[in-house]
């Protein structure tokens, strides 16, 4: 009897663990994601692409037409699985109907937003992303030859960026939005743009033609640079309250534009002391020379006036400045807060014109508004270049070099500029 008792027991003992195993088994499939089964497109994999028949309304033109659209029908395609969400490009095709590129994420990249989505802090991932997509279509001015490479090096540059983030920022996109965050982002909302200011990168002129947009003026030429940076025309997204703050970051185009570290501030150090200024001199200068200047002349001391570029460096490295940072010499990504903002549009100074006109082409701007060329102060000097910014740099010694370089490793990383000088690491 308690032979077959303890059979008994062991049977049911067997059936309990078939059943639980059973049961994780099917809780795992429930669990996974299907996509992560289906291959997904990364850089140097290539998957065939099914051709589109062609359509009878391309535009006529010479013996290749057939074989332009066939490529620009393929490179759409393409484009469709790296694409922003919510972006859509209308090509020389499509008059009546545009083409949706949708974003596939990568298994990891999805995995971990999942995750955040569950933590606490939801109304940062709110904030960061368009979910109305702001991108629309593009204006037919954007529609030549290379609207596809500049489409390209914009998904490149966002995907630099994220990654960096990624990496370096893990924790800041679990952070919520605050007005401290977005205090240098200007709005204009009959376009429905945000765009972040960036201290000589353009932001002059990004000003006025932000000023344009909103019908504030008629030409960008006639906004005087006082009007740009002194009145109050244009608003700021940290005088909105938060719901005005959150709706605006999730459903506006967001933008900034971004020059390469040490060009901005050899550029900043020309603009504000090497020309009479009524601030940075008697705020900035003063202190400089009398911490890092050993014989500093009376005069000197009282006006503040002849700061040399490695006292101004010494200054910048100085983890006890005698004078706090400014937004001129400041790090993008603390101006910005990329890592925590999802930018839809990120322009480079160097290549100012074709990603400015690009971007108006894709919010419709008025056909006649193009970025402006002009020089905003000092237009008779040259502009800061990259020979002009390495004679500068030439007067600091290779540490002080190395350190500067240490000192906006993030902007060079996050932006993608390689390192000015060879003796870096």
């Amino acid at each position: 009897m308690t032979l077959r008792a303890g059979t008994m027991r062991l049977a049911c003992m067997f059936s309990s663990i078939l059943l639980f195993g059973a049961a994780g088994l099917l809780l795992f499939i429930s669990l996974q994601d299907p996509t992560e089964l289906t291959p997904q497109q990364v850089p140097g994999v290539k998957f065939n692409i099914r051709l589109q028949q062609p359509h009878n309304d391309f535009p006529p033109g010479g013996s290749r037409d057939g074989d332009f659209k066939t490529l620009t029908e393929r490179v759409a395609q393409d484009l469709s699985s790296r694409a922003p969400r919510g972006l859509h490009l209308r090509g020389p095709d499509q008059s009546q109907a545009h083409l949706h590129i949708g974003a596939r994420l990568r298994p990891r990249q999805r995995r971990r937003r999942l995750l955040i989505k569950k933590m606490p802090a939801a109304p940062a991932i709110l904030a960061n992303t368009s979910a109305a997509g702001p991108f629309v279509q593009p204006a037919p001015r954007a529609l030549d030859g290379r609207w596809v490479s500049l489409h390209q090096r914009q998904q490149e540059r966002k995907r630099v960026m994220r990654e960096a983030c990624a990496k370096y920022r893990s924790s800041s996109s679990r952070r919520a939005v605050t007005p401290r965050h977005v205090s240098r982002i200007f709005v204009e909302d009959r376009h429905r743009v945000l765009y972040c200011e960036v201290p000589k990168a353009g932001c002059s002129n990004w000003k006025r033609v932000l000023m344009v947009l909103a019908g504030l003026a008629s030409s960008t030429a006639d906004i005087h640079h006082n009007t740009v940076h002194y009145g109050s025309a244009l608003k700021r997204l940290d005088t909105f309250d938060r719901q005005g703050i959150l709706h605006r970051l999730s459903t506006y185009t967001k933008m900034l534009f971004v020059r390469e570290p040490f060009e901005r501030l050899v550029s900043a150090f020309r603009d504000k002391f090497e020309h009479p200024n009524s601030y940075y001199h008697p705020v900035f200068g003063k202190a400089i020379l009398a911490r890092y200047r050993a014989n500093a002349s009376r005069e000197a001391l009282r006006t503040g006036s002849g700061v040399r570029f490695p006292e101004f460096v010494q200054y910048l490295l100085d983890v006890h400045r005698p004078v706090g940072m400014d937004i001129h010499w400041e790090h993008v990504s603390r101006l910005c807060s990329p890592c925590l903002i999802d930018y839809d549009f990120v322009g480079k100074f160097e290549s100012m014109e074709d990603d400015a006109n690009f971007f108006l082409s894709l919010i419709h701007a008025p056909q006649n508004l193009t970025f402006p060329r002009f020089k905003d102060r000092h237009s008779q000097e040259a502009r800061t270049t990259a020979r002009i910014t390495h004679q500068y740099f030439a007067q600091l010694s290779v540490p002080q070099r190395q350190r500067a370089y240490d000192f906006y490793y993030m902007d060079y990383l996050m932006f993608n500029y390689s390192k000015p000088f060879a003796d870096l690491y």
